[in-house]
């Protein structure tokens, strides 16, 4: 294994919720009269954490509104958008295959709410997967790097053993903070030249492959 320590993003890196998040921003945003939020703006702040990806999406928004929207979205994504959110092609196989290693250790670093991660872990019985996680709640919002460095002191990893795998720039440029090796994944959100700026040292069209590269 190429690293001990290996911390993934959760939405477009591991979990195909990209369009509900989309529908669900959308949606709120009609019913606190915000207006139509264009998909590829919507994709664009998946990552941040709710109130930076809200001040981002709505330039101006007041607290109020923010706090409106913020809740709307809470009621579409948990409550009123059925939409499906399937783990992308290898995700299972590819984690059962990475936890084989006696001394690896898989982590999450995402923009979700503790309460939000901890019932898309119960819903998709994916809680066991990891030995920890991060939201942006507890913390700081990507691309601080903070999540990550609380990560490492957790479990005891030197910054040198451990790689950072994520669908958008807010990933790679958390770990490009800290120095931290950092895997793209192109099937995400951001595009491939984007991505290609925070210097990833390995970039995977699909899970399996990169699954495949870290095992070197």
């Amino acid at each position: 294994m190429r690293y001990r320590l290996m911390i993934f993003d959760w939405d477009g890196t591991l979990m195909d919720s990209v369009a509900r998040i989309v529908a669900c921003m959308q949606a709120a945003g009609r019913d606190v009269g915000w207006g139509e939020l264009p998909a590829e703006n919507v994709r664009d702040i998946i990552g941040l954490g709710l109130p930076e990806a809200i001040a981002k999406l709505c330039p101006g928004i007041g607290p109020e509104d923010a706090e409106a929207l913020r809740r709307r979205y809470a009621y579409h994504f948990v409550e009123g958008d059925v939409t499906p959110m399937p783990f992308y092609p290898g995700v299972v196989e590819g984690l059962s295959r990475l936890r084989t290693d006696a001394g690896s250790r898989l982590a999450v670093a995402t923009g979700k709410s503790r309460r939000g991660l901890d019932r898309v872990f119960r819903e998709s019985d994916a809680g066991h997967w990891f030995h920890a996680s991060r939201t942006a709640d507890e913390t700081l919002s990507k691309p601080h790097p903070r999540m990550l460095e609380e990560l490492l002191a957790e479990l005891a990893v030197p910054v040198e053993e451990a790689v950072m795998v994520g669908d958008t720039e807010y990933d790679l440029e958390m770990a490009r903070a800290l120095g931290m090796d950092r895997i793209a994944v192109t099937y995400g959100v951001h595009a491939p030249e984007r991505l290609a700026v925070s210097r990833p040292v390995f970039t995977a069209e699909a899970f399996p492959a990169l699954v495949d590269w870290l095992h070197g």
